[in-house]
């Protein structure tokens, strides 16, 4: 027979860890964090401005993490009256809240990193 203890904590367990897959689901993929964290960085940039500050991304790739992120309003895209046509992308205020996580992300990146040159 399971403790009230055990039973009342298995439905949090089941909400947090739903959350978590949501989470992940939504930023999962090797470029989400480069682009939430430049656009956090650099408030408005153009697509080109964008392809030239993430390292390794495709024009291909990095369109289509725009479109993901734009429709899951972490995003929004611009269309700027020029010629020829220009779009503008910058974070979105849901997407702002994200600055904490993807700083937290980085020191503990920067951290690691030095544990694990410090073992070699």
């Amino acid at each position: 027979m399971k403790k009230n203890a055990e039973i009342n904590a298995t439905p949090v367990c089941q909400v947090r860890m739903q959350a978590i897959s949501d989470a992940m689901s939504l930023l999962s993929g090797k470029w989400k964090f480069h682009i939430l964290g430049t656009l956090i960085a650099g408030n408005k940039l153009g697509f080109m401005d964008l392809l030239r500050e993430i390292d390794g991304i495709g024009s291909k790739m990095l369109s289509k993490e725009l479109q993901d992120l734009e429709m899951n309003n972490l995003v929004s895209r611009t269309v700027m009256d020029t010629k020829p046509i220009t779009v503008e992308y910058s974070i979105t205020k849901y997407g702002k809240t994200l600055s904490a996580v993807i700083d937290e992300l980085a020191n503990w990146g920067i951290e690691y990193r030095k544990a694990l040159y410090k073992k070699n």
